[in-house]
């Protein structure tokens, strides 16, 4: 399939999936004329980067783990047993800038509060 369809079928745009293709994710085959086709197997991997993107993972890591994940169907599954630690090394740099967040959220609940104090 065309990258067209691929967009049609997964709801990436086309500019989208050029990028996945720059960044390794997506490795199209090429026709003589340069177009890009792509497996039925695309739009699954095109759905497995989507799912790993909204979870707060970096295309950078995407690129590492994606060879090491499979769909079984009720979510991602991962079939490297090296990739479980990676995955908690990214889960622990999350926890640590929700803690940040949660801090900075604190000190502007604070001064807001302050400021409505002498607001009113």
């Amino acid at each position: 399939m065309r990258i067209g369809e691929l967009a049609r079928r997964t709801g990436v745009n086309e500019r989208l999936l050029r990028y996945y293709e720059q960044q390794g994710l997506l490795q199209p085959e090429r026709l003589p004329s340069g177009y890009r086709v792509y497996g039925e197997s695309d739009v699954a991997v095109v759905h497995r980067i989507r799912s790993l993107l909204a979870a707060g993972l970096s295309t950078a890591t995407i690129s590492q783990i994606l060879p090491c994940l499979r769909d079984d169907g009720e979510g991602l599954v991962p079939t490297c047993t090296e990739l479980i630690a990676q995955l908690q090394d990214e889960r622990a740099r999350m926890t640590s800038a929700i803690e940040e967040l949660e801090t900075s959220r604190s000190l502007l609940d604070t001064v807001i509060t302050a400021g409505l104090a002498t607001a009113g």
